[in-house]
């Protein structure tokens, strides 16, 4: 039997309206009514996430949420910080000089507000900003203070330079941190131990939860890391190709309920096969 349910929300969760729809609330609310534990695992801030958390109903003793691709966990009852992977000052130093050899743009976070240190803002960086009701401040990086904690860096731009950029980046940095491709124009940088598949597993031992416990749902990139660690690894209909290929199950897309579908085949539905 099925304890744990790992969801991922831009692409998976949400539709593209960025709506969580009634048909995915029921199936989740009827879930957590068996006793499975629901919880959201996302790249976005922890204020790009609460009004889910609330509108979900994941706000109870016990109910925690994975954010910046795992940087930082929290208990959504209590607020108590169970795990925290930040970057340093001398991560940004080193980032920010990287991205400005390979004429990328990029931002970063604390864990309330988003920065840019680049005088031409990026779209993607407001779009960030807007999407996640996050604050935005322009910030050069020796204005950044020296004692910040962030959950992430990322570079940012069109899909073509953003892969070129990537394509780019010196093998000693893709050794120093873990980078993950969430969008077409983002690319996040974080901790060398943080990512969603590490987080998930420590997170469900916290909790006296099996590896063939859990679920896990996602369509991106850096949702492939908690697809392949999962009993039941689920790919969205509009996942990429690896997540696609890593996955036991593919459900329907997430503008057809496909998370619905997946918790009423695997968990809801009596004659479900546990892996």
């Amino acid at each position: 039997m099925y304890k744990l349910v790992a969801i991922d929300i831009d692409g998976t969760l949400i539709n593209g309206h960025g709506e969580i729809t009634p048909e995915v609330n029921a199936a989740i609310q009827a879930v957590q009514e068996k006793g499975v534990k629901v919880v959201l695992v996302t790249g976005r801030p922890i204020g790009g996430v609460t009004t889910f958390v609330e509108e979900l109903g994941l706000n109870e003793e016990e109910d925690f949420v994975i954010t910046y691709n795992g940087a930082f966990v929290q208990n959504t009852y209590t607020g108590e910080v169970i795990l925290q992977n930040f970057l340093t000052y001398n991560d940004l130093e080193g980032l920010y000089e990287l991205s400005q050899e390979l004429n990328s743009p990029m931002h970063y976070f604390d864990l309330n507000n988003v920065y840019t240190p680049n005088k031409a803002i990026s779209r993607y960086t407001v779009y960030e900003s807007f999407t996640n009701q996050v604050p935005l401040h322009y910030q050069p990086i020796e204005e950044a203070p020296m004692d910040i904690q962030m959950p992430k860096v990322m570079y940012i731009d069109d899909e073509v330079s953003l892969n070129k950029i990537i394509d780019a980046i010196p093998e000693s940095f893709k050794e120093k941190y873990t980078m993950v491709k969430s969008a077409a124009y983002f690319l996040e940088i974080l901790h060398p131990l943080v990512s969603k598949g590490s987080v998930v597993k420590q997170l469900a031992e916290k909790l006296s939860i099996k590896r063939e416990e859990i679920i896990c749902i996602g369509d991106g990139g850096n949702d492939l890391s908690m697809i392949e660690y999962a009993g039941c690894g689920v790919a969205m209909d509009n996942a990429i190709p690896a997540v696609k290929e890593a996955a036991d199950f593919q459900t329907l897309s997430n503008n057809e309920n496909g998370v619905a579908y997946a918790i009423e085949k695997l968990v809801l539905n009596e004659d479900a096969l546990v892996k």
